[in-house]
């Protein structure tokens, strides 16, 4: 399980430019191809979004927006129910934006909406960011919505899923003694890391450590190339069928 920004790719401010490191792309279609892992994106854009960037065949499996979508190998695309209220408090959420000048900013999802800043300086960062505070803790107080901090942006999103939820539905689809692991880098991934406690490894990737619930840290994008290898090179030389893969990468 493998979020995507700042993980497999590197963070752009241009987002639809943001294509998976070198090398990486190739690393996970191998996987896939083997046939001896499940590979599943999980990641907080928009499916629609995602896609177009991975450079993957055959398709993996893809959670997107936290959990609200997915897109099953097969291509059939669910999509979580979000109450009308909900729906209703985003559309608020929008207004705003448009009344502030930021819709160009912002990013609209199944589900949530995010404003990005990355690239502005810390003075007009911190503007935007009050800005959008202003009239988003109306709303969210108003219906319940969770207000989200990421790096370099800020999200107002529907209650009811995370990234943890996607955790917790896989692990429980595949059954006990599998192994398996979560590799992630953002605030949005500690509800992912605290859930696989126990049942896996848990990866933070970033260029510099921060505090986190995840086991290991890897720094992008060669230690995460050589990850991959090693979980391949495990499953191949019959780790896999002793439980032991997840141990043989760590060490």
């Amino acid at each position: 399980m493998i979020d995507y920004d700042g993980t497999l790719a590197p963070f752009l401010k241009e987002r639809d430019q943001a294509f998976p490191y070198p090398g990486i792309a190739a690393a996970v279609q191998e996987m896939i191809v083997a046939d001896h892992t499940r590979v599943v994106i999980v990641s907080g854009r928009a499916i629609d979004a995602l896609i177009p960037l991975l450079g993957i065949q055959p398709l993996p499996e893809v959670w997107g927006s936290h959990g609200f979508q997915r897109r099953r190998p097969n291509g059939i695309l669910e999509t979580a129910h979000i109450e009308q209220r909900d729906l209703d408090a985003l559309s608020e959420g929008r207004h705003w934006l448009e009344y502030q000048g930021l819709l160009s900013s912002a990013e609209f999802k199944t589900g949530s909406i995010a404003v990005h800043w990355r690239g502005e300086t810390n003075r007009k960062m911190q503007e935007v960011r009050m800005r959008v505070l202003l009239g988003w803790k109306a709303v969210a107080d108003l219906v319940g919505l969770d207000i989200l901090e990421f790096d370099c942006g800020i999200e107002l999103r529907v209650r009811g899923t995370n990234k943890g939820d996607v955790v917790r539905m896989l692990l429980k689809e595949v059954g006990p003694g599998i192994p398996a692991a979560y590799l992630g880098d953002d605030s949005t991934d500690e509800d992912a890391f605290r859930t696989i406690q126990g049942q896996g490894l848990s990866v933070l990737v970033r260029p510099q450590w921060r505090p986190t619930a995840a086991q290991c840290w890897l720094r992008p994008h060669e230690d995460v190339l050589d990850f991959l290898a090693q979980w391949l090179e495990a499953c191949r030389s019959g780790h896999a069928r002793n439980g032991a893969i997840a141990e043989a990468v760590h060490k």
